[in-house]
């Protein structure tokens, strides 16, 4: 038996194919209902009015939207934080400032790597000690 904590109200659990425990995910199930019964009756909610009126966190929304339990296809201003830096996207989890930024760096971080791999091969030491040749005679 896998025991854990449920990581939402602290208490031990047998964890199966769930990541909390029976009772919250009851809970879940009663913010799913929520917020899908207003995105029924008001589809042109945005996110945080969705938040704001049924009380469920926008992070918990996000992910009802990412697990393709709310869909965003019928709710044209339905948009969800990019997971970097906040703006509202509708689709991946980072905008595309953020992909573009990461796609950058990751760039120029293999680029650095090059560089010094090219540094360390270009320096071949002659000897073990610099200088050590005039002293094999004596």
């Amino acid at each position: 038996m896998n025991l854990d904590n449920c990581p939402r109200c602290g208490k031990l659990f047998a964890k199966n194919f769930r990541d909390v425990c029976p009772s919250c995910m009851r809970d879940i199930d009663k913010e799913y209902e929520l917020c899908a019964n207003f995105l029924r009756e008001f589809r042109g909610s945005i996110i945080t009015e969705v938040a704001d009126a049924t009380g469920v966190s926008i992070k918990q929304i996000t992910k009802f939207i990412r697990e393709g339990r709310i869909s965003i296809v019928n709710a044209p201003n339905m948009s969800y934080p990019c997971e970097s830096c906040g703006t509202l996207i509708r689709e991946h989890h980072l905008c595309d400032n953020c992909r573009h930024r990461i796609d950058k760096d990751k760039k120029e971080m293999f680029d650095n790597l090059a560089k010094q791999a090219e540094v360390k091969s270009a320096y071949k030491p002659t000897g073990v000690y610099k200088g050590l040749e005039r002293y094999k005679d004596k």
